[in-house]
């Protein structure tokens, strides 16, 4: 019978798994189209890494993960339990010690979920607020990124966009 794995060894699997299922997410969440099974691997993989950063994050881990369920659940226009996660991040991302891309990514998140919520004013708040805070990055690569994500936020243009 094999030994079993030291509490560090369980800590380094869970934040391997972590990583896997928050970059699966991520594949999904950019990807303009996807299908019922997508999105509901998309919503399981989001869970599954917020649940193991729980576990084995800090506090920048659970508020990244929560912040991704919140952005999940707005792309899949499911805006109760999105606020609820968004909610559980904000705090942590608007706060004077997020870095610039981190500000960036919670106004895009909170542009989707408000989206979702046709909550329009805010929806239009926060997406003005993301593309201005994306273009004042100066890295490329934090940009390219982040613009990737924002492709998939609808564009705010009235309430009919935010019902489709």
């Amino acid at each position: 019978m094999a030994e079993k794995p030291s509490p560090e060894e369980t800590a380094l699997w869970r934040r391997r798994v972590a990583s896997q299922a928050n970059n699966r997410v991520w594949a999904l969440a950019d990807t303009l189209t996807r299908t019922s099974e997508e999105d509901e691997e998309m919503l399981q993989a989001a869970h599954a890494a917020m649940y193991l950063w729980k576990i084995v994050g800090d506090a920048s881990n659970r508020a990244h993960a929560a912040q991704l369920v919140a952005h999940v659940y707005g792309l899949l226009r499911l805006p109760g339990p999105a606020r609820h996660y968004l909610a559980q991040s904000q705090l942590h991302f608007l706060g004077a010690s997020a870095a610039p891309w981190e500000v960036a990514y919670a106004h895009l998140v909170a542009a989707n979920v408000a989206c979702a919520a046709s909550e329009h004013a805010l929806h239009e708040q926060h997406y003005a607020s993301a593309v201005s805070a994306i273009a004042a990055l100066s890295d490329q690569e934090e940009k390219d990124i982040l613009n990737a994500s924002l492709r998939v936020v609808p564009p705010p243009c009235g309430p009919k966009q935010c019902e489709a």
